[in-house]
């Protein structure tokens, strides 16, 4: 996996992108990550209830929500689907940074039994210098590179979902 942040000036808010490779088709790689999202990502410590999250929805369509459910019935937004195109590509809105940014994820097969998996998320330019630097699931924010080391631990637990579904069809 690899992860890139360039900058074209000292006020640029360059977009975080990220790619990483799969050991599986477009269909199944894309599968996983939307379907199983809940089995999968990360939830300590990125999403808001943490400990108390029965489950993650991804609701598969354009408009779609994207949310924690906890274990009382409370439920958190993490974002809304702008573009749902199966197994090929979605983008939502990320509510995490206090006004919403956007994550777009593109799978583009390499073969059969291979798919690169590019994620981008940008939008920081309509964020403040506060929001820039606040805190999310890890310190920093996006001024001090939270966003990139998170996104990095995020995919490194999808391609272990995705060794582990492939082990599972063995």
């Amino acid at each position: 996996m690899t992860a890139e942040r360039r900058s074209a000036g000292p006020d640029a808010r360059p977009p975080i992108r990220q790619r990483t490779t799969a050991g599986s088709d477009c269909a199944h790689t894309f599968a996983v990550f939307t379907a199983r999202l809940g089995e999968w990502w990360p939830l300590v410590p990125f999403s808001v209830g943490r400990e108390r999250i029965r489950e993650v929805v991804l609701e598969p369509e354009s408009g779609g929500r994207v949310y924690e459910v906890w274990e009382d019935g409370s439920t958190a937004d993490w974002g809304r689907i702008i573009d749902w195109d199966p197994p090929r590509r979605f983008s939502m809105t990320w509510n995490a940074t206090g006004t919403p940014t956007i994550v777009e994820l593109e799978f583009r097969s390499l073969g059969p039994a291979r798919t690169e998996v590019l994620l981008e998320h940008r939008g920081w330019e309509a964020l403040s210098v506060r929001e820039l630097g606040e805190d999310c699931a890890l310190p920093g924010g996006y001024l001090g590179g939270s966003f990139t080391a998170g996104w990095t631990a995020i995919l490194s637990a999808f391609e272990q979902a995705l060794t582990n579904t492939e082990r599972e069809v063995e």
